[in-house]
């Protein structure tokens, strides 16, 4: 299963959160993929992340660097110390601090601020925009059926993470709904804010 996220956005940590649970009751192998709403909102009249100071470049920069310095491990392992530290924990802006809780070098804080892996965000982004649309945010899952046919669809937005067994019902009923031909939506009530842990 291939997810790609922005790991700014704390529904999508949610997410994530809730298919790591699911891949122990379920054979689920997950393979991380930065996305980007900075990508995503540019041109837009008005900014939905009211990131006006470009900001949310800089971890996903750090994340394209990353993962082209330490592969799918070192992804897994930074977006886990970022979600422990910047959501869970409240203490934004100190990737430093991620990179360190992460085992990794944190000479890498450097490239938040430039441009360098801008070309490989932006890449992985269009990976992923490719598949399901503009019209979408983060997360974007892919994945295949039972049957092997490729399934693709952003979200599902979740505000608390269920465990064991209802981590892996909540993914059967999505890959169900998802798969079914001509499904393009479903919403619930508003979006509550993220429960942790």
């Amino acid at each position: 299963m291939d997810f790609w996220f922005d790991p700014s956005c704390p529904y999508t940590w949610v997410t994530s959160r809730w298919l790591v649970e699911a891949a122990t009751v379920r054979s689920l192998a997950l393979r991380w993929h930065v996305m980007s709403l900075s990508v995503l909102n540019e041109g837009r009249d008005v900014d939905p992340e009211g990131d006006t100071e470009g900001w949310l470049w800089h971890p996903v920069r750090v994340c394209a660097a990353v993962r082209q310095r330490y592969g799918q491990d070192g992804l897994a392992r930074f977006f886990t110390a970022y979600g422990k530290r910047v959501h869970e924990g409240g203490s934004w802006g100190d990737l430093a601090a991620v990179l360190a809780d992460a085992g990794l070098p944190t000479a890498l804080v450097e490239v938040a601020g430039t441009s360098e892996f801008d070309e490989a965000v932006r890449a992985s982004h269009a990976e992923a925009i490719a598949l399901v649309g503009d019209h979408v945010g983060t997360p974007i899952i892919a994945t295949d059926d039972d049957a092997g046919a490729p399934v693709v669809f952003f979200g599902p937005v979740i505000s608390r993470v269920p465990r064991g067994e209802a981590a892996g019902r909540l993914w059967d009923g999505t890959l169900l709904v998802a798969a079914t031909p001509g499904f393009h939506e479903l919403k619930a009530r508003p979006h509550a804010e993220p429960t942790y842990g």
